[in-house]
């Protein structure tokens, strides 16, 4: 079975004014570290919200620094279980992104291809 993994990031961006420039340079500094190793996974904005439900910006902004919320997506392909593409999908973004805190949001089955088996 293959299954799409969603990580969150949380990644450090130093030197920053505004919250649209600290996403825009940390989606960039995570590509520089993911590629060309992991180049097929999706980099987006994530999502934050408060205890109260309040929807939030997605990076923190304090001194000049930021720390963004980041979504990584990818496909785990031939596994057993839904937990085990989330190990592996940590394992693999992790290798990648040294001292970036992770954390896997979702891991969703990716529906069987009905083609490969009318072709059997």
């Amino acid at each position: 079975m293959d299954c799409r993994v969603v990580v969150e990031a949380a990644v450090p961006v130093y030197d920053v004014e505004t919250v649209d420039e600290a996403v825009r340079i940390a989606i960039s500094k995570t590509g520089e570290m993911l590629n060309p190793d992991l180049n097929y996974v999706e980099i987006e904005m994530g999502t934050r919200t408060s205890p109260a439900g309040e929807e939030l910006p997605p990076a923190f902004l304090a001194a000049d620094e930021a720390l963004v919320a980041l979504e990584l997506e990818l496909i785990v392909f031939n596994v057993e279980q839904e937990e085990h593409a989330s190990r592996i999908a940590r394992k693999e973004i992790g290798q990648q992104l040294h001292n970036i805190p992770l954390k896997v949001l979702s891991t969703e089955i990716m529906p069987e291809d009905e083609d490969s088996e009318s072709d059997e």
